[in-house]
């Protein structure tokens, strides 16, 4: 190939793919090698093609594989089986595949269906060429290595060489590829690039041990329908067998395979799965299974299944905790509220987030205020929705945790009847109080003063919902007359925190559709989703936040305009990556990115969805005396 082309071509390898297992094909004749480190050739025509010469042992070919590069979005490429390398009317089998069909740029293994009866030990050759209108480079992978057994491969550049040249390089192909030889194995299927923009596709889970799927694995791929097993390109299964910490691939009809399927299809059975739609219910059932799968035993929830997010926040917590409270399973809903209890600093508060073994926090990363709201909120959703028999008794077990963190949020109200300035959502500081941190200590609040009165501490209820009536009035003498913007001083623009004024959180105060409709319109993106804010000293960029989405199609199900809360669930919904996850962002270009699934998502998809079909999540009451922030 041409010299100039190499860097270029280089550029398109992969990151975050495995490294390349072993030469394992070593024996002769030789039809196939997985060394795929160099764009070795161009094979763009009408000036470039490569060919890679091989044998079979056998006499019959069903499909070939070649590891294509392309920083080309459009085109076609072609791959045949040649006797004569030099002689298209030689082919034995030809097929073309479209690139725009393949994702558009990428690289991996692409695989070409062909039908074709050859001749055991003799010798044919891989021909390959693109065609394409755009000048961004096309390469067939390869190594510059000794391959022992492999035969000559061949590079076609009419500018370079004048035509055909035999390269002491090997190009990455197979003929007939079975087992592990099949892509989306141990080797990446053909990645298109726009799928990078994700660190994680979606997750694998023995209930006890969690993996990630790499966006280079999930293309061609599909969940077992209501499990975690992955369904690979090449029909086998990818499972984490129990008591293990690393997947494996099976066969489909491998017995612990089948077990883990029966286990979480009964798990979901015993529960509820909402929607009113078809779509809804395919997202709450993925929504349940992947916030199972980012639950540990201990209670400890992570916020995703990659590095920054493999930690437990209380928030995340919480609002997974409702979704399964909500939707029966109320095992694990308890579970989370026991790590919270377990986790609780001396103070009545909690750390920004905690190590998945409940040892403490990662970092020295601030503590956020709306903690203690959140999590006595979630202790009341629970309750709502638990089984009559020994709930009392049970919430009794969590009541220390309640009181301690409600008694820090009524200490923390000042004079005007406001916390203090916390990082919230947002995990970053503002010089006033915020609307992120006020909404959800409301909430928890109320919860707590009824969660007191339900057993009897008449003390604990009474200064709890006396301290709910100074947040509400503090609420609505400061943040109500700023549509409720992010901070009370007026200098950090809208907040989609608004959503948590709405239920199930709060009782919605007047005006609060008015302040919901102009904060979703000041946030609202080209890509159809929303910012968390505008702050303008902080850019969120072109990206949405699914979440923070969210909120508003929960807040406007709950506050009656369900038509409006369906349009955005399913924006969000049509943002769901090719195993039906949902991703914590989504870019400029309206592409999943980040990572998938994100819990706090899935949670919020799961409450909306209940709602939408009629079973809202009950709103924290306020005990008497109390009236809904911003009222006259």
């Amino acid at each position: 190939m041409a010299r100039a082309l190499l860097p270029a071509l280089l550029s398109l390898a992969l990151t975050g793919v495995p490294a390349v297992l072993p030469n394992t094909a070593a024996a002769v004749p030789y039809d196939g090698q997985t060394r795929r480190e160099t764009a070795l050739f161009s094979v763009k025509s009408t000036n470039n093609a490569a060919a890679q010469a091989f044998t079979v042992t056998g006499t019959r070919l069903s499909r070939v594989s070649v590891y294509l590069g392309s920083g080309a979005a459009t085109g076609t490429v072609t791959a045949q089986v040649r006797r004569v390398r030099t002689d298209a009317g030689s082919a034995v089998a030809s097929t073309t595949l479209n690139l725009a069909a393949l994702g558009g740029a990428g690289a991996g293994w692409v695989e070409f269906p062909v039908s074709a009866s050859v001749t055991a030990g003799a010798t044919y050759y891989l021909f390959v060429q693109a065609t394409t209108a755009e000048s961004k480079p096309i390469a067939w992978y390869g190594t510059r290595q000794s391959v022992p057994g492999s035969l000559t491969s061949w590079n076609y550049d009419r500018a370079y060489w004048g035509g055909w040249h035999a390269d002491a390089s090997r190009l990455a192909f197979h003929v007939n590829p079975t087992g592990s030889e099949r892509c989306g194995e141990t080797e990446p299927c053909y990645v298109p690039t726009s799928a990078l923009a994700a660190r994680t596709s979606g997750l694998l889970t023995n209930r006890v041990a969690t993996e990630a799927v790499l966006p280079s694995f999930a293309v061609g791929a599909s969940y077992v329908d209501g499990s975690n097993v992955l369904r690979l390109p090449s029909g086998r299964w990818r499972y984490l067998r129990d008591g293990a910490s690393a997947s494996t691939v099976v066969a489909a009809d491998d017995p612990g395979a089948l077990a883990q399927v029966a286990e979480s299809r009964a798990w979901l059975a015993a529960g509820r799965v909402p929607g009113t739609t078809a779509a809804q219910r395919a997202a709450a059932q993925r929504a349940l299974l992947s916030m199972r799968a980012l639950l540990k035993p201990n209670g400890a929830f992570a916020a995703a299944w990659s590095p920054p997010w493999e930690y437990s926040w209380p928030r995340d917590g919480a609002f997974a905790s409702a979704a399964f409270a909500a939707t029966g399973h109320d095992e694990e809903a308890y579970r989370i509220l026991g790590y919270d209890a377990r986790t609780q600093r001396a103070d009545g508060t909690w750390e920004a987030r905690t190590k998945l073994d409940g040892s403490g926090p990662p970092d020295a990363r601030k503590w956020q205020l709306d903690g203690n709201g959140w999590v006595p909120w979630a202790t009341w959703q629970w309750y709502q929705a638990a089984p009559t028999g020994g709930r009392d008794e049970r919430l009794r077990a969590l009541y220390p945790m309640v009181r301690k963190a409600s008694d820090y949020a009524a200490r923390s109200l000042g004079a005007n009847g406001l916390p203090p300035a916390s990082p919230d959502y947002w995990e970053l500081d503002t010089a006033t109080t915020n609307i992120g941190t006020a909404a959800p200590l409301l909430a928890g609040l109320n919860a707590s003063a009824d969660l007191a009165a339900r057993l009897g501490m008449a003390e604990d209820a009474e200064r709890w919902g006396d301290a709910a009536r100074r947040l509400s009035a503090g609420i609505a003498a400061a943040f109500a007359p700023l549509g409720y913007q992010r901070t009370i001083d007026g200098r950090h623009g809208r907040d989609s925190a608004v959503a948590f004024m709405a239920p199930p959180f709060n009782a919605a105060p007047t005006g609060l559709g008015g302040a919901l409709d102009s904060t979703y319109r000041a946030l609202l993106l080209p890509n159809g989703g929303v910012s968390p804010g505008n702050d303008p000293a902080f850019s969120w960029g072109s990206y949405a936040w699914t979440a923070s989405t969210s909120f508003f199609a929960l807040a406007w199900s709950g506050t009656g305009e369900q038509a409006r809360a369906g349009r955005v669930l399913d924006w969000v919904l049509s943002k769901r990556n090719g195993l039906g996850e949902l991703p914590e962002t989504v870019n400029g270009a309206g592409l999943p990115s980040s990572v998938a699934p994100l819990g706090w998502t899935d949670s919020l998809v799961v409450l909306t969805a209940l709602a939408l079909q009629g079973s809202p999540q009950p709103t924290p009451p306020m005990r008497a005396g109390a009236a809904p922030a911003g009222a006259n």
